[in-house]
């Protein structure tokens, strides 16, 4: 009897302290599991993006790098294979705790590297419904969070932002799995509190011991247009070098990583 009670707090224990995350750890965890797993990370994104009635009216695929480079700093950049019209277009950005993102694009019809601003986040991601913001990730810092419901799989949580002004919407919903604390849906509302964006998760596999999205999609609830993103040949771990991250390779692709 004595080692069957043993067993039984000990499993009731573990119970407990999974519930007795708080809100700060849960958020933290989606925050890690979403964006920085790895050391770094390659991969190829299909982007299919869509009209109100479902139909592809474009189509992008580029090939994305991210770097963790300490903390809750990273490097992200990502080139453009297809279409023709847009082959060789780069987006990089450096993700800086405590500081405002620094984000470049280099537009090779143009030859031209442009410096986003920071208001520039909330664009459009190549006439897709992710913004640059949604590509990068946002900080939870920038947020105030709150634990609203938690059911046998997923916690509920709404994000409020603490610098309104900054962000054209007034809060969101995220719901996070209580196993892999993956973000399986996010609903954005406006300043009346209608909901207007919805992210969605809808595959994901374990990929080097890495729970991983494979693919999801964004939609504007409003005009009914629609992006679906497909991720492939997702490589954790690799040894990406810090230095290919400059203005010099917006220009000078690094060839070995995007092959």
């Amino acid at each position: 009897m004595k080692f069957f009670s043993v067993i039984f707090l000990f499993i009731f224990s573990f119970q407990l302290g999974a519930q007795d995350l708080s809100i700060e750890q849960i958020v933290n965890k989606a925050n890690e599991a979403y964006r920085y797993f790895g050391k770094d990370v390659k991969s190829t994104a299909h982007m299919d993006i869509r009209d109100k009635n479902g139909k592809t009216i474009m189509e992008r695929e580029l090939v994305i790098l991210r770097k963790n480079t300490g903390g809750l700093n990273q490097k992200w950049y990502a080139y453009f294979n297809q279409p023709a019209d847009i082959k060789k277009m780069v987006f990089m950005s450096w993700k800086q705790d405590g500081k405002a993102d620094k984000r470049w694009l280099y537009v090779p019809s143009l030859d031209l590297v442009k410096r986003l601003s920071t208001a520039d986040k909330r664009g459009s991601f190549a006439g897709s419904q992710f913004t640059y913001e949604d590509v990068t990730g946002r900080s939870p810092k920038e947020d105030t969070h709150e634990l609203q419901e938690t059911s046998a799989t997923s916690y509920k949580i709404k994000s409020t932002p603490k610098n309104p002004s900054s962000v054209e919407f007034a809060y969101y919903v995220s719901f996070v799995d209580k196993k892999t604390f993956l973000p399986t849906k996010t609903i954005l509302y406006d300043k009346s509190g209608n909901a207007y964006k919805r992210y969605e998760m809808l595959d994901s596999r374990e990929i080097q011991g890495f729970p991983t999205i494979t693919k999801f999609s964004m939609t504007n609830l409003k005009t009914k247009e629609s992006t679906i993103a497909t991720m492939s040949n997702i490589q954790y771990n690799i040894g990406i070098q810090e230095n290919i991250f400059t203005e010099a390779s917006l220009r000078r692709a690094p060839r070995q990583y995007l092959r």
